[in-house]
């Protein structure tokens, strides 16, 4: 599907978001979504998103957040989703049509370096999509601009692996039979980038942002939207840290690996599916 170019700062992350995670996450979108909106519904609260304003969601996927803000600002506001992903956005599109929701827009382009609209938004928002910029702090410099004064900023983002069981125990697990990738750089794009209270207080601080504050998120999440122990399993295979360790390594192990993963994840099924702790920080700022 035609999208921006991979150029640019972020050229390895829109490569990835488009050709290799991107279509997976369209796939399982509704077992993703399932997992993670229950964290996506309290930083919304905490945006205090209210009728008339205009509202910016950032790395905003299939566009879940993004119809959510457009409910929340109403027809005399508008809401727009801009993420890098062009498939995943093509899955937004089509769900704010099938919602009626005509002042829900969405934009394909790089937040870190698209030319944004000066002081034209109330509020940024994000779910789990601002921790891949290659220059953050470029990025919140260029997302500052976009805001009106008095404008704010609030998103969701996760603290470390290890304090993600619902992360960490199939990552472990996996390790037992394929090689752990070499940690990454702790300034390096990706999911726990931004784990470090003092380092994401520095970026927003150096963008200009004020009244910096944090609130730990410490809930039991449901994975893989209730499904039963093999399903889950499978889609832990697939997504996040375990999914990113196979591809690495090839598929051989698959089997061996998916044992170890459903084994130790077993422990945790209930009822009402696998239910594992998640820690998270939601951040808010103002301009």
């Amino acid at each position: 599907m035609p999208g921006i170019d991979a150029s640019g700062p972020n050229a390895e992350q829109i490569k990835y978001w488009n050709e290799v995670s991107g279509p997976k996450w369209v796939a399982l979108h509704n077992l993703i979504n399932a997992q993670i909106a229950p964290l996506g519904s309290r930083a919304l609260e905490r945006s205090a998103a209210r009728d008339g304003e205009r509202a910016l969601d950032v790395g905003c996927g299939c566009g879940e957040t993004t119809l959510d803000l457009g409910r929340r600002v109403g027809p005399g506001g508008a809401a727009t989703g801009i993420d890098i992903s062009a498939v995943m956005l093509a899955e937004a599109r089509a769900r704010a049509h099938a919602a009626g929701l005509k002042h829900v827009g969405f934009e394909n382009a790089d937040a870190q370096t698209q030319a944004l609209p000066r002081e034209s938004y109330d509020l940024l928002f994000s779910r789990f999509g601002v921790m891949f910029f290659a220059d953050p702090t470029a990025a919140f410099t260029n997302l500052h601009s976009a805001l009106r004064p008095g404008g704010r900023l609030a998103f969701i983002c996760w603290q470390q692996l290890q304090d993600n069981p619902w992360m960490f125990v199939p990552v472990m697990a996996a390790a037992q039979h394929i090689s752990l990738p070499p940690p990454p750089a702790p300034d390096a794009p990706g999911p726990f980038s931004f784990a470090d209270q003092d380092r994401v207080r520095g970026i927003l601080s150096c963008a200009g942002f004020t009244n910096i504050a944090f609130e730990a998120v410490n809930d039991t999440m449901t994975l893989a939207g209730g499904n039963d122990l093999a399903q889950t399993t499978d889609f832990l295979l697939q997504m996040g840290p375990t999914g990113a360790m196979l591809r690495e390594a090839g598929r051989e192990q698959l089997d061996v690996v998916a044992a170890a993963v459903r084994d130790a994840i077993a422990p945790y099924a209930t009822p009402d599916g696998v239910r594992m702790s998640s820690a998270a920080w939601i951040v808010t700022a103002e301009k």
